[in-house]
């Protein structure tokens, strides 16, 4: 119940603060940190853990409003690229404070260092054991 009244508060403030969703959000951070600012929009949807079909709808909506822009991949025409607009920059960078002060405010401040140790632990246990049904999500290789 924590993880979604936190994720609800994260969106609530990105929403009322900047017109996104939290899901717009994690995808203008990951094409802000992919090579020239564009994923396969497979691979987008691997990153985020979400449904091709899902992805693919958030990115049409994103696009109308022209933070990503969609292309044909040059390595293989059957590929289609989500890449980052200067608009879609400008407004991560605008984004990002009051996600980070969020995340602060409502997870950060409320947790000793011990506490993040334990929930590092267990996440990773939990990332371990879950990777092995979705190889394409495994980061490590």
């Amino acid at each position: 119940m924590g993880w979604t009244l936190l994720s609800d508060q994260l969106e609530d403030e990105l929403r009322e603060a900047h017109g996104l969703s939290l899901a717009e959000y994690e995808i203008l951070v990951r094409l802000s940190e992919s090579e020239d600012k564009q994923l396969r929009m497979a691979q987008l949807a691997g990153a985020l853990a979400h449904s091709r079909s899902r992805v693919t709808h958030t990115v049409s909506r994103m696009e109308g409003r022209g933070l990503v822009e969609r292309c044909d991949s040059p390595d293989d025409r059957r590929g289609v690229l989500a890449r980052l607009t200067p608009a879609g920059w400008e407004l991560l960078q605008e984004a990002a404070h009051t996600h980070v002060t969020g995340v602060r405010n409502h997870l950060v401040d409320l947790a000793s260092d011990d506490d993040f140790e334990a929930l590092g632990r267990v996440m990773n246990a939990v990332a371990d054991q879950l990777i092995v049904g979705h190889p394409e999500m495994d980061i490590r290789q």
